[in-house]
């Protein structure tokens, strides 16, 4: 009998926060989120996505918030299939790091740092970041979707 393997362990990048909100990311990331939903995956989310999602929100659509995006985040929130990331100082040292490194995207250094911290895949279409860890040597925790399968 085979060993059941362990579920993967996916931190998601905010364009995977965004399509529960009711906005956009493209096809890249839609094709991931379904893959994802038939994965048998621990979902991981950070209230720093959460952030740079209302960023965005209030960016595109001026501020005014539908009832899909309320429901969206109250399933992000207070449902039982993403769990919240708690961030602890390790995470925030290592952001802070990698911004003086040179990668001035602080919510990514966030999210990157915390998934090395944590042991968790992130889940992310950011080729920017991805060049950056591969140009500066650091671990590789980024996936994509394709490699989702």
């Amino acid at each position: 009998m085979k060993n059941r393997q362990t579920k993967p362990r996916i931190l998601l990048d905010t364009s995977f926060i965004l399509p529960s909100l009711g906005i956009d990311t493209g096809k890249e990331v839609s094709k991931g989120l379904r893959t994802l939903a038939e994965a048998e995956a621990e979902i991981h989310y950070s209230r720093f996505s959460i952030l740079e999602s209302l960023w965005v929100a209030a960016k595109v659509t001026g501020g005014i918030i539908d009832e899909a995006f309320n429901t969206g985040l109250r399933s992000i929130l207070e449902g039982d299939r993403y769990m919240k990331m708690e961030e602890d100082s390790k995470v925030f040292s290592e952001a802070l790091r990698l911004y003086t490194q040179g990668h001035r995207d602080m919510i990514d250094n966030i999210l990157y740092a915390a998934s090395v911290n944590f042991d968790l895949k992130l889940l992310t279409v950011d080729k920017e970041l991805k060049e950056f860890i591969r140009k500066n040597g650091l671990k590789d925790t980024l996936i994509t979707p394709d490699q989702l399968t």
